[in-house]
């Protein structure tokens, strides 16, 4: 019987593999449709339109769910499908699919205003099938916001029953943070995590008694003596039975209103029922349970939590943060045109932005207005280890690129301008290894993080190759890049990396390099600092640093 059952499962395991390399392989002739025709710049112009296309117009939304946000429910029924359904390849891929199968249609959930957009791209959307995935869907999120609210109801009773959470009188908390983002023990180096960089910005919440993030399996450690420590989540249990009892008054009648309105045609109600849930909460939660700031970073820069708005409105501040230098726009075309920025970015209405430097404050406001609260605070860590960083030599050049991923991945995103594959990366690496080469510099090579299998062959070939050099230092992706920048004499990044921008920000000679020549010279995304094109610039700019080095040495005799 156990063997019946065991061979059951290798046989449905096969099934699903085969069925998934069949439909990668119709992706993928997809992505060579377009290659052949010459229209790389359907899949983004198609996502692009849905992204920017409003709906829902003269509705009807319920201050019962959307609370404090009422008045910017459209944006944030918007933002939240974005987020769910649109950003990135979620919705490049069934795109795809739909062109590389013959007469393959497109099986994704969107709303009626969408499908439509979709099909003036000339992409087949059946009516009846279309509308049944998307209720589905809706049906889906709709069972699942019931689903959480009773979860969130057991968790305040039992909080109420057995109270064992004792939170500070003030804290700040960290949204959506890794075990890389909290401090480690500096015995080898000073960590630059994102709470560490919060405490020394001049403008944090001051006195404070507690730095909170809800990483699991991390201890809790202190900064001057303020312990950062794991909390379950930003929404806390409520520990009233008042608010409690009010709170199961207003689950009851939210659910049945989000019901009532799904069977008349108003899904809107019961697609957020969930984040509804969350902001009613917070809506009922004391302040002793409340941080005095919420931050977010640029990893989810889509959609703005409808309970963000009920904690500004009870006085708590909202930071969005942007732990790399983008500003979501894509490379300058030769044309002298900038494509449209990425997906969501000019919907995004957060009510503060730390950024690093003019360039980007200016193409935040670019997107999202000129009255936006925007401050530039410099290049903010965010990623830290405790992992030591291995002697380097006086003459080190620190090099960041961005490793190539797996074709069938990379493939799938639909992406337009073809820059960052296997053939750009090894040029890049390999003219930059030559240069410094002939000027007795060590080649230090920092990749942005661990990918595993995704890594391209051909590439993770490459790095071996240069591994087995004693004038090739292979720096682990975990150790942070303002750490090893210190220790170089210069800095050399692949378009549009943030290191170039932290190297300059910390007086190191730094530049971008673009071995094919296909980055504008003046692209605003380099902000401000300059691009090397061939290995002929990439030399002569190297030669500068001895210069400078020579002078140095001089001054300091």
């Amino acid at each position: 019987m156990n063997f019946n059952i065991e061979f059951q499962k290798i046989l449905m395991k096969r099934l699903l593999k085969k069925l998934l390399l069949r439909r990668l392989r119709w992706i993928l002739r997809g992505h060579r449709t377009l290659k052949t025709e010459g229209s790389e710049a359907k899949i983004y112009a198609a996502i692009q339109a849905v992204a920017t296309a409003e709906f829902l117009k003269n509705k009807v939304y319920s201050k019962l769910i959307f609370g404090a946000a009422v008045e910017k429910a459209e944006l944030a029924i918007r933002q939240y499908l974005l987020a769910r359904t649109v950003v990135g390849f979620r919705f490049s891929k069934p795109l795809l699919y739909a062109l590389g199968k013959p007469k393959g249609w497109v099986t994704h959930p969107l709303p009626h205003e969408w499908r439509k957009v979709v099909r003036k791209y000339g992409f087949k959307l059946p009516r009846i099938w279309s509308a049944a995935v998307w209720n589905g869907f809706v049906i889906f999120l709709f069972l699942r916001g019931i689903l959480s609210i009773g979860k969130k109801i057991w968790g305040s009773v039992k909080a109420l029953i057995h109270p064992s959470l004792s939170m500070p009188n003030r804290f700040v908390f960290f949204n959506g943070l890794t075990a890389g983002n909290i401090p480690h023990s500096q015995e080898n180096g000073p960590s630059y995590d994102i709470v560490s960089w919060y405490w020394q910005w001049s403008d944090r919440v001051k006195k404070i008694d507690a730095l909170c993030h809800d990483v699991k399996g991390v201890d809790t450690c202190k900064i001057n003596g303020v312990p950062v420590m794991t909390v379950s989540s930003a929404i806390l249990p409520l520990m009233k039975l008042g608010a409690l009892l009010r709170y199961i008054r207003w689950s009851f009648a939210a659910i049945f209103l989000a019901m009532i309105d799904l069977l008349r045609g108003r899904w809107w109600h019961a697609l957020l029922l969930e984040e509804g849930s969350l902001a009613a909460i917070i809506r009922l939660q004391s302040h002793q349970n409340m941080a005095q700031d919420y931050l977010f970073h640029n990893s989810n820069w889509t959609y703005r939590p409808l309970w963000t708005y009920e904690a500004a409105q009870k006085g708590s501040r909202i930071t969005f943060y942007f732990y790399s230098s983008a500003g979501g726009d894509g490379f300058k075309r030769a044309n002298g045109d900038y494509p449209p920025p990425y997906f969501g970015y000019s919907m995004m209405n957060w009510p503060h932005y730390l950024v690093w430097d003019n360039h980007q404050a200016n193409a935040i406001r670019l997107l999202v207005g000129e009255r936006v609260n925007v401050s530039v605070v410099g290049p903010i860590w965010f990623h830290s280890s405790g992992i030591k960083l291995p002697a380097l030599s006086s003459k080190a050049i620190a090099v960041f690129d961005v490793q190539p991923v797996r074709d069938s991945f990379y493939q799938s995103f639909g992406i337009d301008f073809d820059y960052y594959t296997p053939t750009t990366t090894i040029q890049f690496l390999s003219d930059i290894d030559m240069a410094l080469a002939r000027s007795n510099y060590q080649f230090i090579l920092k990749r942005k993080r661990h990918i595993g299998r995704l890594l391209h062959p051909k590439y993770k070939h490459f790095i071996k190759k240069l591994t087995e050099r004693c004038d090739f230092v292979n720096i682990d992706p975990d150790i942070s890049a303002i750490q090893l920048i210190k220790e170089c004499a210069a800095v050399i990044s692949m378009p549009f990396t943030s290191t170039a921008i932290i190297a300059k920000e910390l007086g190191k000679p730094s530049v971008y390099y673009d071995p094919h020549g296909l980055i504008q010279k003046d692209d605003r995304g380099a902000h401000g600092i300059d691009i090397l094109c061939g290995p002929e610039e990439l030399s002569a700019w190297i030669a500068t640093i001895d210069n400078v080095e020579t002078m140095n040495e001089t001054l300091c005799s």
